[in-house]
């Protein structure tokens, strides 16, 4: 994910909790999780919808809604750009630079950006301090990765 610079075009992340066994024996190979979950969001065949939802169960944690807001709450309640909106959604503005919007559901959080980077990075820097293994995708622009990338276990 580019921290730095500028961007003017929308970014939307989708950010999924996998599993931590799952997320260090596919290290290296993101790319697969990106093709699972464009599929999914990009079909309209009700039949491989159903089996790709059906994967993403199976490879992801359900969000623990309330921790996060707590979490989200307590880092940034003394950040002056920082708006709760209401329970399930955050905002941070950067006066005309930059903004960013952070919306909790059970399944994954949806982070909408645009302008420079530094706000989506407040939000993604809280999360990856607190969970290990959030996976973030930019359908629409192909881009995706860890939040907190996972290291190689040493089998030595």
């Amino acid at each position: 994910m580019q921290i730095g610079g500028c961007s003017s075009v929308m970014r939307k992340y989708y950010l999924y909790l996998i599993k931590g066994n799952i997320a260090s024996d596919y290290m290296g190979k993101e790319r697969m999780f990106y093709k699972l979950f464009s599929e999914h969001t990009k079909t309209d065949d009700a039949l491989l919808k159903s089996e790709t939802a059906k994967q993403i169960d199976y490879i992801t944690f359900p969000i623990s809604v309330w921790k996060l807001q707590k979490l989200l709450f307590s880092d940034l309640q003394n950040n002056k750009s920082f708006k709760q909106r209401d329970s399930h959604t955050y905002y941070i503005e950067n006066g005309n630079l930059s903004s960013a919007q952070l919306i909790l559901t059970k399944q994954y959080i949806i982070i909408e950006a645009e302008g420079y980077y530094d706000a989506e990075s407040i939000f993604f820097e809280i999360l990856r301090k607190n969970e290990p293994s959030f996976l973030a995708i930019d359908v629409e622009n192909a881009r995706f990765g860890w939040l907190k990338p996972i290291k190689e276990r040493n089998l030595i």
